[in-house]
This record gives C-alpha cells, sequence and structure tokens, in this order.
C-alpha cells in the first residue's frame, strides 16, 4: 500500500488503518513517502515524521522510520516488515522531492510539471550516470487464486400476499436464501446489520460477512478490494450514510468494480428518528454514477428478485429500502428484471399516470381505490427500476394518458420526476413531481408523508386538479 503524505490528511486513511489493525492483518505493509511538499506547497506536517510515527503507532501499527533515499534502509525495512505477523506495517520514509536535480530539489511550484526542454539537459547532467548495478527484473508476485465453491440451487420465497413486511427485512432474507447460488458474495456493514438486517445473513454465514463499524468510506474502499479480487461484495447501511462514501463509490466505477449497494430508512417515512437519518439524496447520487443500477421495491416479493438480479448484474448496483413494513403487494412467481416496471392498474378510462416506488407506491394505490369510486381511473406504475427505467412502457402510458404524477419519497433533485421526465422529454406529456420538498422533521410516518405532500390524500389532489383542467380544455 502506497501511501502519499498529502492524503494522510484524509479521514478515510484514517478509517482503513484503523480496521486493518482492528483485524490484526499482518500481511498488510503501507509505505509512507514524507517529501514534504503538496500541490501548492508544505504538507500539514512537512517533515516531521515523529510526529507520523506517533499517530500511525497509536493506532495500533508497527512503524519503522527510514532514509527513503537508502537502498540499505529500504531492503531492511522489508526485511522488518516482513517479519511482522500479528500488525500491520508502516514504512515512514523521509524523502526529498526533486532530490537530484538542484533547481528541483526540495522546491515549491514543480508538482505536476515537467522540465522544459531548455532545462532538461542540465538535469541530466545534475543525475549523472545511472548505476545499472540497481537494475533487475522485480519477481512477480504469486498469483493466490481465492478458492472457488460450487454454485447450489437456492430455495424459493414464500410469502403471504398481503403480509406486512419491511423491504429491508427481504432484503436481509434475500442475501441468506441466494447465497448457495452466489458463493462469491460477502456482506459487508457499517454497524447497522440489525436495521439493515443483514445480520440475518451474518448469523448464517459469519464467515462471510465483514463488520466495518462507521466508517463508510472505507467500507466502500474494501468492497472494491473484495470485488477486485473475485468476491461479490453487497454493501448495507442507511441510505443516509451512503453519501459519506460518494468519491470511494465514483471512484470504483473507474475500476470496473462489481458491488452491490443497499442502503436502508429511505426518504421521510423513517418517522422518528429525523431528519439526519433519512435518506433523501441517495438515488440522485446513484443515478449519477456512470452506467449503474438503481432500484426501489415496493414489497418483499420484489426486493427478493431484484436482489436476485442484482447478484447475477455485473457492476454498481445501488437498491433502496424502506423501514416500515409494506404488505406484499406480488406473487411469489412474479418476473422482476432490472430496466423492467409493472403497471399495476390500467383501464381505457385512464385521464393520469402516477408512477411511484417503494413507499410512495402503496400510496398511489391507496389513492386509485378512493379515486375510483368517484369514477376517476389513473393508470398506477411500479418503476422499481429507477435506472435503467422502462421507456417504452412509459411512452405507452404518455401516449394513452393526459399527464404524468410521480410520487417519491427523496428530494426533487435527482430523483425519480426528473428521471421520468428525461425518459420522455420527446413526448408531448407534462409531467408533476411530487416530491419532498420541505425540511423534513420528526413524526409518525404518515404524518410526515402527509406534511412533504406525498401521500395518498397529496396524489389525490393532484389528480383532480389535473382532471379538472381537463374538463376545461
Amino acid at each position: 500500500m502506497l501511501l502519499g503524505d498529502s492524503e494522510m490528511a484524509e479521514g478515510s486513511q484514517w478509517e482503513a488503518m484503523q480496521i486493518a489493525s482492528h483485524y490484526r492483518l499482518g500481511n498488510l505493509v503501507g509505505i509512507l513517502d514524507v517529501n514534504r511538499l503538496g500541490q501548492r506547497g508544505e504538507t500539514m506536517y512537512g517533515h516531521n515524521l515523529a510526529l507520523y510515527e506517533e499517530r500511525i503507532s497509536s493506532f495500533g501499527w508497527e512503524t519503522i522510520v527510514i532514509n527513503g533515499h537508502s537502498l540499505r534502509e529500504i531492503l531492511s525495512a522489508y526485511e522488518k516488515a516482513l517479519a511482522a505477523v500479528d500488525r500491520p506495517v508502516m514504512i515512514i520514509a523521509k524523502t526529498v522531492k526533486g532530490r537530484g536535480v538542484s533547481f528541483l530539489e526540495d522546491k515549491d511550484g514543480w508538482h505536476g510539471k515537467t522540465i522544459s526542454p531548455e532545462d532538461l539537459p542540465r538535469a541530466l547532467d545534475e543525475l549523472g550516470e545511472v548505476d545499472k548495478s540497481v537494475r533487475g527484473e522485480i519477481p512477480l508476485p504469486e498469483d493466490l487464486e481465492p478458492g472457488k465453491k460450487p454454485q447450489q440451487d437456492m430455495e424459493d420465497i414464500d410469502y403471504e400476499p398481503g403480509r406486512p413486511v419491511a423491504t429491508r427485512k427481504a432484503y436481509g432474507n434475500a442475501l441468506k436464501r441466494i447465497f448457495p447460488a452466489f458463493p462469491d458474495m460477502v456482506v459487508l456493514d457499517a454497524e447497522v446489520s440489525n436495521s439493515t438486517y443483514s445480520e440475518i445473513f451474518r448469523e448464517a454465514y459469519p464467515e462471510r460477512f465483514f463488520e466495518m463499524y462507521i466508517a463508510e468510506q472505507n467500507m466502500a474502499g474494501v468492497a472494491l478490494g473484495l470485488a477486485s479480487r473475485g468476491r461479490i461484495p453487497f454493501v448495507s447501511t442507511f441510505a443516509a450514510f451512503m453519501t459519506r462514501a460518494c468519491d470511494q463509490i465514483r471512484m470504483s466505477r473507474y475500476s470496473e468494480a462489481d458491488i452491490k449497494f443497499c442502503g436502508s430508512h429511505a426518504g421521510v417515512s423513517i418517522g422518528e428518528d429525523g431528519a439526519s437519518q433519512m435518506g433523501l439524496e441517495d438515488i440522485s447520487m446513484f443515478r449519477a454514477i456512470l452506467d449503474s443500477v438503481v432500484l426501489y421495491p415496493s414489497d418483499a416479493v420484489s426486493t427478493e428478485r431484484l436482489v436476485e438480479a442484482m447478484a447475477g448484474h455485473k457492476g454498481i448496483a445501488y437498491i433502496r429500502t424502506t423501514r416500515k413494513a409494506t404488505p406484499v403487494i406480488y406473487n411469489r412467481d412474479e418476473k422482476f428484471t432490472i430496466g423492467g416496471s409493472k403497471v399495476l392498474r390500467k383501464s381505457d378510462k385512464d385521464r393520469v399516470t402516477v408512477i411511484a416506488a417503494g413507499i410512495t407506491l402503496h400510496e398511489a394505490l391507496q389513492a386509485y381505490e378512493e379515486l375510483r369510486k368517484e369514477d376517476i381511473f389513473i393508470r398506477v406504475i411500479d418503476l422499481y427500476s429507477i435506472k435503467p427505467l422502462d421507456r417504452p412502457t412509459l411512452e405507452t402510458a404518455a401516449r394513452e394518458t393526459g399527464a404524468f404524477i410521480t410520487a417519491e419519497d427523496h428530494f426533487s433533485e435527482g430523483g425519480i420526476g426528473e428521471a421520468v421526465r428525461a425518459a420522455i422529454s420527446e413526448k408531448p406529456v407534462p409531467v408533476y413531481s411530487l416530491a419532498v420538498r420541505k425540511m423534513p422533521r420528526s413524526g409518525k410516518p404518515a404524518e410526515l408523508l402527509d406534511y412533504e405532500e406525498i401521500s395518498k390524500g397529496a396524489i389525490i389532489s393532484a389528480v383532480k386538479r389535473l382532471s379538472a383542467a381537463f374538463k376545461q380544455h
């Protein structure tokens, strides 16, 4: 593990260091290049190697301080590091940036710059002849492929229709159920496994579960490492806390990572825990990742089927789960595919299409029943796959109904409304978005859905306003 002194100001480095010490990773060696200069000047601690050693050793690492320009000291440090067995080792190497060239050595202002053609001969002359005796070939490390377990059949799901089950619990059930068919799975959680329900997997397969504590940036980084070794990591925490690891998730995409993320406790419907715990930006964040998949199931059946689909998909995939128990609305044999949707209510009398997912889908279905009593018919679409979304189904609804209403337990920016609007931008149908637009409060789930105007009542009001407008025209 190679580290620069500038990046030691990053909290993610210290997250990684404390977890490495906790798990006593005796095969992990870090090399810290302390050259004093960052991009715009001196780093936080300059050449104060004693301070680096004090801080790193306090995290439980063995430290070795050396002159980073001495081959003898470097080789000695490697020998000592390889002898360590019960803790990680950090080699702290003092170096001088640009060493050997007088007009570069320990000089600020050269970060990321090249020497001009006019100055190159002078620099090469100062470096002198290359000692070819130090050249050689570094032996390639042994290619230790992770062991492979044979695939086995997995059990099928069995949920009673109408029974309330939280999708977060269905996520935990799914992890345990599908593991025999995906034996390369590993599960990571940020100290909330009793809320995300990844604890169900932990209890069944403790050797495949990694407790990462409240260090989400490092958790995403570890998932990338596991994925690079052929594992299929499922990473879970509250949806709100996924935002802490946005950079690591973004960078994992550029490494072609195959990682599955689950954000639980999505939206204001979590209730009394308040705004700090409410995932309201997560759809936007994951939609912005290149080629990502974003899923938002509404019941236990769709959750389990979508977790299966995620496991078989290569790439970054995110599933959003709900705290509140919601009734099972799908038959156990229902199929769910990435990029699909479900039209749950439809007739040739439909005036408006209501598009929802997760908790608001149930609000939309209740609104349908109320409106039907007044002979007002709406089409209801479960847009469980937000990215990619089912454009053909949306285009059909755009032709057959007068307007779209999207309802989502998420901020309007970057959410379902904007995804739908972009998908049918060439169609003349207007899109009205019901989303979280006020500062969230603490309260009961139903109260908060009403307060944010994304509840059954808000959907009914919006449909009636549009219906009245249609009659006027």
